[in-house]
């Protein structure tokens, strides 16, 4: 890939891709597009690095557009004792066909250009439909860590190659969230374990409460754990929010219902993925679809404090406080409906991480360190809010946490 992304941005409440954009399958007034946070600011990242935009950290949200190929730079200032999550949400219309190599990078440098991690990719996923995409790029302060000196950092932002696909701008929001240091964040002892991919119960059953999920990460619907329905139409993203503590595991079912149908077989139809409270990329999964049920399911790692060296999912984990569903439905399904939409189940449990042995579907992870601080109560009652709400410390105390690799299965993005 390695594009550029960004360009000039209105800071609409909405992002609305124009309805005759090509390879759109659906208008963007049929199916909702993503929805920026009220009262965020327009921005224009610079092409060469000299006069970036400053965004501030938990100033709250940037707005922003990038083109094919394009390559942005934003400035933010890092002290040395917080670590610091810069995050980019880019959202094609709904329905839009992007090509194969589209999608976003998202970097953080020192002013000298030193990279401070790993460059993050997203795709747009174009074969399984355009979905929002988001991560963030992150500079964690640790003993011998890059980039721990105070000072004025740039964020990176890329896009792919448009080639076979929309050569649209594309919106892109942006957020800076710096996080005082946890005990035990910098230099908690690694110890390498097991843990369990299997809830402790069957999820739970029943038809389930109504629900009607949101465009974004800004307007989720917020869900507990249980049983909830909701209705996709081709094209369309919707976002839940789920409160997850330290050391507690979140598993969900996403089951997409029968339609009456004659339409195609489309490989990745169905979608259920998972950011974290930074907006940071947990997991992605897909499955087929053709009108008949089908059901696409997610297990995390335990949620902790730690370094994240077990992998991107136990990297993602690395928060208690909200994490992101988002269940999508390929456009090209729009084929295989007779009315236009699909019913979802979202079957949703959270609960407390349990070592292998104790349960099957063992799996042998990375050491991943770190203590993790009793600090806010179970749940979203008076949990911590640092910069944005979701990113707090949880209420379990756990010391070497082990880091839980998933089963093997089909992973996008």
């Amino acid at each position: 890939m390695r594009g550029g992304l960004v360009g000039a941005a209105t800071a609409f409440c909405v992002f609305v891709g124009g309805a005759g954009q090509a390879g759109a399958v659906g208008r963007a007034e049929d199916v909702g597009a993503y929805r920026v946070a009220p009262g965020a600011i327009a921005v224009r990242g610079s092409g060469g690095g000299a006069d970036a935009p400053l965004l501030k950290a938990g100033a709250g949200t940037y707005t922003d557009s990038l083109k094919p190929g394009e390559r942005k730079y934003y400035n933010v200032e890092l002290d040395a004792q917080s670590s610091a999550y810069v995050s980019a949400v880019a959202a094609p219309a709904p329905g839009t066909s992007m090509g194969l190599r589209d999608g976003i990078d998202v970097s953080l440098q020192a002013a000298d250009g030193t990279s401070c991690g790993a460059v993050r990719h997203r795709s747009f996923l174009s074969a399984g439909g355009a979905y929002p995409v988001a991560d963030y790029a992150e500079r964690i302060v640790k003993a011998g860590g890059a980039c721990g000196a105070a000072g004025v950092y740039r964020f990176v932002v890329e896009r792919g190659d448009a080639g076979g696909g929309d050569g649209s701008a594309v919106p892109v929001e942006l957020k800076y969230t710096a996080e005082p240091p946890q005990k035990g964040e910098a230099d908690g002892p690694t110890a390498p374990g097991t843990w369990s991919s299997q809830a402790p119960s069957k999820l739970p059953p029943g038809e389930g409460e109504p629900v009607v999920g949101g465009t974004g990460f800004n307007d989720a619907a917020e869900l507990r754990a249980g049983v909830w329905k909701d209705e996709l139409r081709p094209g369309e993203t919707r976002f839940y929010r789920v409160s997850v503590d330290a050391g507690e595991q979140l598993f969900a079912d996403a089951e997409f219902g029968p339609v009456p149908t004659s339409g195609p077989y489309v490989v990745s139809g169905v979608r259920l993925g998972l950011n974290n409270a930074a907006r940071g990329y947990v997991m992605n999964k897909t499955g087929p679809y053709q009108g008949k049920p089908t059901t696409v399911s997610l297990a995390t790692p335990p949620a902790a404090y730690g370094s994240g060296n077990g992998g991107e999912a136990a990297r993602g984990m690395r928060f208690a406080g909200w994490y992101y569903l988002q269940v999508s439905l390929n456009p090209k399904v729009r084929q295989a409906t007779r009315d236009g939409r699909v019913p979802v189940t979202l079957r949703v449990d959270v609960a407390g991480a349990r070592r292998a042995e104790q349960g099957f579907g063992k799996t042998q992870g990375g050491g991943v360190g770190g203590e993790l601080v009793a600090a806010g109560a179970r749940k979203n009652e008076r949990m911590r809010v640092i910069g944005y709400a979701g990113i707090g410390t949880g209420s379990a105390l756990l010391v070497g946490l082990g880091a839980w690799a998933l089963i093997a299965r089909r992973r996008d993005g």
